[in-house]
C-alpha cells in the first residue's frame, strides 16, 4: 500500500483548512490558539449530535408511532 498520495491528500485538506480560515496569515502562537478552539469547537459539537440526536430520534419515533397508530 502506498502511503504517499494518502500523506499528499492530508496535506491538501490541511492547507485548504488553511485558505479557507485565513489562518495562514496569522502568527504561530495566534494559529496555536485559533486551532485549539477550533477543535474544541468541533469536539463539542461531535460530543452533542452523539448524546442527543439518538434521544430526539427516540422521542420522534414514539411520536409518530402514535399518530400513526403504531402498538
Amino acid at each position: 500500500m502506498d502511503i504517499k498520495p494518502v500523506k499528499d491528500y492530508f496535506y491538501w485538506l490541511y492547507y485548504q483548512y488553511l485558505l479557507i480560515t485565513c489562518s495562514y496569515v496569522l502568527e504561530p502562537w495566534e494559529q496555536s490558539m485559533f486551532h485549539t478552539v477550533t477543535v474544541t469547537v468541533f469536539a463539542m459539537v461531535v460530543y452533542t449530535a452523539y448524546v442527543f440526536i439518538p434521544i430526539h430520534v427516540r422521542l420522534a419515533f414514539e411520536f409518530f408511532s402514535q399518530i400513526f397508530g403504531g402498538h
